[in-house]
């Protein structure tokens, strides 16, 4: 008995993978992680120079945004299959390079169109970076250290958007909005040196049939969506084109889900749905980065255009909250380890939906340090739900299934990041409309009236997620 328990216990030591250095084979993906969702968001800061500059609308300039995310969705699905046909080194490596060249594109564009371009081949990187650095830290780091590998995982998915408007707001108070992309390069060829160097592969390369089909239902399912909820900011949510994308959309990825859960071998394994835990923790990761891209999206453009402060200091204003999602993120994972998922996920909602009610109330007189108060208080609430979820959903999964899992959880993340997005901007065109339509002639107040309906639809999507989260069950690890 004795000897049957201690057999138990040495395989709960020991990794999937045994990794003689687990930190520095992951730190290339960290790296090339953080400048891609540092990417998602850097941009945000400075959609109003951009518009002036590039001479388009908020409709328009909001593809740089769901644009990026839109290439990001449409690549994850396909990273299960990508990692059967190449290996970790090849594909991570490959990602790298494929993120410089990118950001290259952006930072010389002439214009809007070879801009998104660049930024679509971003989304590109993005897409094979992201679920590799979740299926990589699950089969390298021992169960008991899990919770922390995950929670510094997530630190990087939480913690580049939440930095990126005030980094990005320095770069703009000194330089051009190009040299945002540039500030990406030398990033990408450190993490190029240490993939080369410490990655090794952690999954057999086995080279299975493509469904060629299954790809072109993805990328027309999930494109199509994204493009009707993101033709509405400029069309109306009436328009025909706006209802014949949704109704493809939907229909198209109808198709696709039937077709993944009756094939032998799917492309992405969406019978991992079938496990309680796993539907209820991606439920919860998508809500909550829905939660934090609309906010993130609307505030810095808020904070500029509706109180009227330059963009420098706009970066400023937003670094309080950053730092502290950086610390709530990296406690986070460890809270997991110790009480489970329940508890953080709840109040993390909780907390997230007075930091969204604090925005949805403020003023073209609001004061700075207030709003400061509402985005430290939103980044304390989002990352503390973020990351127990998302361990706690991927935990539920064994076997070959994990992978998929993983990709299925960023895929659907980013979305729903793009959809979030996309609804946030409609809505606020229909609070500027609204505050117009009665008369008014302030830009500031109008646009403070739009961002106070795309920041109810924050607070919404954190009341949603609080009343999922009750279904986690109580000390689940």
């Amino acid at each position: 008995m004795d000897s049957v328990q201690s057999s138990q216990e040495n395989v709960a030591k020991k990794a999937r993978v045994q990794v003689a250095h687990p930190m520095l084979a992951m730190m290339g993906m960290l790296i090339g992680g953080f400048v891609g969702m540092f990417s998602e968001t850097s941009l945000n800061i400075a959609l109003p120079q951009l518009m002036a500059q590039l001479g388009v609308t908020t409709a328009t300039i909001q593809w740089l945004v769901t644009g990026y995310m839109l290439m990001v969705g449409i690549v994850l699905p396909l990273s299960s299959i990508i990692t059967k046909w190449f290996t970790t080194r090849q594909v991570i490596l490959f990602a790298l390079i494929d993120f410089m060249v990118g950001a290259i594109i952006s930072a010389s564009a002439p214009g809007f169109g070879v801009l998104l371009f660049g930024r679509m081949i971003q989304g590109i990187a993005t897409g094979l970076i992201l679920p590799l650095m979740f299926t990589v830290a699950m089969q390298i780091f021992p169960p008991y250290k899990l919770g922390a590998a995950m929670g510094m995982v997530g630190l990087v998915i939480m913690f580049a958007p939440a930095v990126g408007p005030t980094l990005a707001g320095i770069v703009l108070g000194i330089a051009s909005w190009r040299w945002i992309f540039w500030l990406f390069v030398p990033f990408l060829i450190i993490a190029f040196i240490f993939a080369v160097s410490s990655l090794t592969n952690i999954a057999e390369v086995t080279r299975p049939k493509v469904d060629f089909l299954s790809i072109l239902l993805s990328t027309v399912g999930f494109g199509s969506l994204v493009l009707g909820v993101s033709l509405a900011s400029d069309r109306g949510w009436g328009s025909a084109a706006v209802i014949g994308s949704l109704v493809v959309g939907l229909a198209v990825l109808a198709w696709y889900t039937h077709r993944q859960l009756t094939m032998d071998k799917p492309i992405l394994n969406l019978r991992a749905f079938g496990i309680p835990g796993f539907r209820i923790g991606a439920s919860l990761v998508m809500i909550n980065f829905g939660i934090i891209l609309s906010a993130m999206y609307l505030l810095p453009m808020y904070i500029q255009k509706g109180l009227l402060v330059p963009v420098a200091l706009t970066g400023i204003i937003m670094f309080p909250g950053g730092i502290m999602n950086a610390v709530i993120s990296a406690v986070a994972g460890r809270m997991y380890d110790r009480v489970g998922a329940q508890m953080p996920a709840r109040i993390g909602f909780i907390i997230s939906m007075v930091g969204a009610l604090m925005l949805a109330f403020t003023s073209t007189h609001s004061a700075i340090w207030y709003v400061i108060m509402a985005h430290i208080i939103l980044m304390i609430g989002a990352p503390l739900a973020m990351s127990p979820s998302q361990t706690y959903g991927l935990n539920s999964l064994t076997g070959p299934i994990a992978a998929d899992g993983s990709a299925i959880m960023n895929t659907l993340q980013q979305i729903v990041g793009a959809i979030a997005t996309a609804i946030a901007t409609s809505l606020l065109g229909i609070g500027q409309a609204a505050y117009m339509a009665n008369g008014a002639n302030n830009a500031a107040g109008a646009f403070v009236n739009g961002a106070h309906y795309g920041f109810f639809f924050t607070f919404a999507l954190a009341i949603v997620g609080f009343v999922l989260a009750l279904r986690i069950p109580k000390a689940n690890r």
